[in-house]
């Protein structure tokens, strides 16, 4: 198990934000409600940014992809269809 090492850092936040944080953050400290969100955050943009590049991968097939595809598709079905 590895151990988090911690860092102190300066950064602003908006009132609004801090308001947000000390209503939601429960039992937990403001720098533990801090961490969950800013994680949380990380993972939702990671999430958007794969996204991104699977449709910006399909939106670049060409024609001929296409295709390729179609005949394999129609290949795979005969294929499938003799073992039957």
């Amino acid at each position: 198990m590895t151990t988090a090492t911690r860092s102190n850092r300066s950064v602003s936040l908006d009132k609004t934000v801090l308001r947000e944080i000390e209503r939601t953050k429960g039992a937990a400290s403001t720098s533990e409600r801090v961490n969950q969100l800013l994680k949380v955050a990380l993972a939702v943009e990671r999430s958007r940014r794969l996204e991104e590049e699977a449709a910006a991968f399909f939106e670049s097939s060409s024609d001929e992809d296409a295709a390729s595809r179609g005949a394999f598709r129609g290949a795979s079905i005969k294929s499938l269809a003799r073992e039957e």
